[in-house]
């Protein structure tokens, strides 16, 4: 019974010593993952943030471009309002002058 004692023994201990490979084994390859996934999360970070800032830009551009539309366009009819008198006049004056030759 003693030779299986220590036959047990030494077998128990070195499977303790195996399990503490594989433990620290697996360890060191789970470190590997969690700093590669890591990693890809900042890369996945920057290009989210720089496509947020791009959209930004691209709204501000297009806000900018249609205020300057907008104005270019309060201009014009500004414009036709002023001269919109003139050319009624203009008509009526023809108008008149047409019946008047009659």
């Amino acid at each position: 019974m003693s030779v299986t004692g220590i036959v047990l023994g030494v077998i128990a201990i070195g499977l303790i010593f195996w399990f503490r490979k594989e433990y620290k084994e697996s360890i060191h390859f789970l470190e590997g993952e969690a700093e590669a996934a890591e990693h890809g999360y900042n890369a996945l970070m920057k290009d989210f943030t720089n496509y947020q800032v791009g959209t930004d830009r691209k709204i501000a551009e297009l806000e900018k471009q249609l205020e300057i539309r907008s104005k270019s366009q309060d201009k014009k009819m500004e414009k036709h309002l002023k001269e919109l008198p003139f050319i009624i006049g203009k008509v009526v004056g023809q108008i008149e002058f047409a019946n008047n030759k009659k």
